[in-house]
């Protein structure tokens, strides 16, 4: 059984960009074992009193992961114990406990010990650029690069390691769909340049499992922005956010033809 492991920064992230190779994965007998480096507690409230939710939202965004994990069918869920920095430029960024100020050598060394653990077979993280450029998204791609290092240096590293990224032209038609069709979109994706379109070393279908993908995304209600879900995004938008997920192979070799059709291709 080969094992993936995927480094994401907050609840909810581990669905939207990776749902689908992770209920693949499932679907073909791999282990996925998601590390989740904060609670989310810095998350917008979409859904019910903001105000009355506000004090309890790490708890309500542990329960909608776990529902969402069962849904993915993720094997193992474990946090890193950080708090959710927030936006870029918030206040919570100067926060000591958040995700955003911890060292990256502790926060490395929390990554390292679950790869340790799992000796597992492929690593996915964010692009450099965080996606959109938040701060738990940039730190956790930095904190698995790092553990990785350390790992090297042990004499053990997995046999890939994959960058989830958005193309350019995919964010250009998205934006081009939604100005026609009058859909409001979440403000992070103006905020999302993408990476080129000639970089992009996988491209993964999971239109097959999209309506489970959307199960798992609708887990996290407290989330659910306005212009995403899903059931009133215009089939366009939709198809072209959520039925490919595209990465960039950071560690390891391409096997066959480019983009691969499966993360898993030669392992």
């Amino acid at each position: 059984m080969s094992c993936l492991l995927l480094v994401h920064a907050h609840p909810d992230d581990e669905c939207i960009t990776t749902g689908g190779i992770i209920l693949r994965a499932k679907l073909d007998a791999h282990r996925v074992v998601l590390i989740t480096a904060t609670r989310g507690e810095e998350g917008e409230v979409h859904n019910g009193d903001a105000a009355a939710l506000r004090p309890r939202m790490a708890e309500i965004r542990c329960d909608e992961l776990r529902e969402c994990c069962a849904i993915l069918g993720v094997g193992r869920q474990e946090f890193l114990d950080c708090r959710d920095s927030g936006i870029a430029g918030s206040a919570s960024n100067d926060d000591p406990r958040s995700f955003h100020r911890a060292s990256l050598g502790e926060a490395a060394e929390r990554v390292a010990w679950f790869l340790r653990e799992e000796r597992l077979d492929i690593v996915v993280t964010y692009t450099a650029d965080g996606t959109y450029g938040h701060p738990d998204h940039l730190k956790a791609h930095d904190a698995t690069f790092a553990a990785l290092d350390v790992l090297a240096k042990e004499g053990w590293q997995p046999g890939k390691v994959y960058l989830h990224a958005v193309p350019q032209s995919v964010v250009q038609t998205v934006l081009e769909v939604a100005r026609v069709t009058g859909i409001q979109l979440p403000p992070e994706i103006a905020q999302i340049h993408g990476i080129p379109d000639d970089e992009i070393t996988a491209a993964v279908d999971v239109s097959q499992v999209l309506d489970r993908k959307l199960a798992a995304c609708a887990a996290h209600a407290s989330q659910m922005h306005p212009g995403i879900p899903l059931a009133t995004m215009a089939a366009q938008i939709f198809e072209v956010a959520f039925g490919v997920e595209r990465f960039v192979l950071a560690l390891g070799a391409l096997d066959g033809d480019r983009p691969e059709r499966s993360l898993f291709t030669g392992i």
